[in-house]
């Protein structure tokens, strides 16, 4: 139960980093004098939609250090309830939820507010500000720009292949025990076979690829050194979960918890590790010998030290329930889908505030907190799960042959 009550909290934490991470990309002091072009390749407003003349290093810092970690924790905390959400369900209602409850309102984001989000980057290049122009101009991009959902494309990707795994080989589940049968009382060595197995998976693709290189189909984009390193969190996170929250890893009372001072001096010697390489890869000409390897190497480590650091951290510190933190947590996933095009617009409307960086990424980060909480709340309020339990049972052939008892329709499913 305490283990349940800091992952719940962990993850209000993260969509609080989500949402400050974004707020602060405009003020980065590596970014360029102006904006990008809207259709100069390789369309780089994507990533900066908005780019201030207010800057401030720091922001540099926080965004570096969130890059390593944050998303390969998100991936890793998708991944621990898996296991017991497969063995209750089964893989076709598993698989049919995963869809009904990731699937639909990715492509109604994507299709619907990512438009809109995106409109203040072209304004601030364009010569016709229009909203006939800027459609046009969209619909002659090679592709269909998803912003921050590329996340949820890549995680109902990883719930097929599991899925797909369990139908294969269902006894795969208790190997997964194993794998995290001693993680309890010896993290360190989870942390060194998390290392060496992402490692596999990331270095010879960032070595190809560059760290830094997307790519874009249709309406799916993600970053090509990473998806093999996203699947191995996905499944590291399956394996801690398959033994159960209170018995491995992840116990309140555990080796992790208890130990989570040196885990955030290993998260911060693992930043560094990353840092002084990666710094020294981004100028211009080529980079001296072996420092893309060592920065590569250096990500795998600072990562896997990052998410062990978080999750340490509220493991010991975050075990009781604390209303505005619980709210968030119940709301996190509307507040995702919902945030950018605030995060986008209120960028574009401080864009010439008399204030500095701090000042207008502080008033960012608030208005976009309100407002995409408000809307959580209220998109929470009305009866979707109904609706989805309907829609699901007329795809399923029973629902031609027997009536429906009629209190399935009037209940919120909040179990996926």
């Amino acid at each position: 139960m305490r283990s349940s009550l800091a992952l719940s909290n962990l993850r209000a934490v993260v969509i609080l980093i989500v949402l400050a991470f974004h707020s602060v990309l405009a003020y980065l002091a590596s970014l360029p004098a102006g904006p990008f072009g809207f259709d100069d390749q390789p369309y780089r407003w994507q990533a900066t939609p908005i780019i201030d003349t207010q800057r401030w290093f720091g922001f540099d810092l926080f965004c570096a250090w969130q890059d390593v970690s944050l998303m390969s924790l998100m991936f890793f905390l998708s991944g621990v309830f898996v296991p017991s959400s497969l063995a209750r369900k089964g893989g076709r209602t598993f698989l049919s939820d995963r869809f009904l409850r990731i699937g639909v309102p990715l492509v109604l984001v994507v299709a619907l507010l990512m438009p809109i989000a995106y409109y203040p980057s072209y304004a601030v290049t364009a010569i016709d500000p229009s909203a006939a122009a800027f459609w046009q101009h969209w619909r002659a991009l090679p592709f269909w720009p998803c912003g921050p959902q590329w996340f949820l494309w890549q995680l109902l990707a990883l719930n097929v292949i599991a899925v797909a795994v369990y139908r294969v080989a269902p006894e795969w589940h208790e190997g997964l025990k194993g794998l995290a049968l001693a993680a309890r009382n010896r993290p360190a060595w989870f942390f060194a076979a998390l290392v060496a197995v992402s490692a596999l998976a990331y270095v010879p693709l960032a070595l190809i690829h560059s760290p830094w290189a997307w790519t874009n189909y249709g309406p799916v984009s993600f970053q090509l050194s990473r998806p093999l390193h996203y699947l191995v969190y996905f499944f590291a996170g399956m394996a801690v979960g398959a033994h159960g929250l209170e018995r491995g890893l992840l116990a309140a009372d555990g080796a992790l918890a208890r130990n989570w001072a040196k885990w955030l001096a290993a998260a911060v010697a693992g930043f560094v590790l990353w840092a002084g390489p990666t710094s020294l890869t981004r100028g211009e000409g080529p980079a001296p010998f072996g420092m893309p390897l060592a920065s590569a190497l250096g990500f795998v480590v600072a990562c896997a030290a990052g998410c062990f650091c978080l999750l340490a951290v509220c493991l010991r510190f975050a075990t009781e329930r604390v209303r505005p933190l619980a709210s968030l947590s119940a709301n996190a996933y509307s507040i995702y889908l919902l945030h950018y095009v605030f995060i986008v617009w209120l960028q574009y409307a401080v864009l010439n505030a008399g204030l500095p960086a701090a000042g207008k990424a502080a008033l960012v980060f608030s208005g976009t907190l309100a407002m995409s909480w408000a809307g959580a709340v209220a998109f929470g309020g009305v009866p979707f799960g109904a609706y989805a339990a309907q829609l699901k049972r007329w795809l399923t052939p029973a629902s031609f042959s027997s009536p429906a008892p009629a209190k399935l329709l009037n209940r919120d499913d909040r179990t996926g």
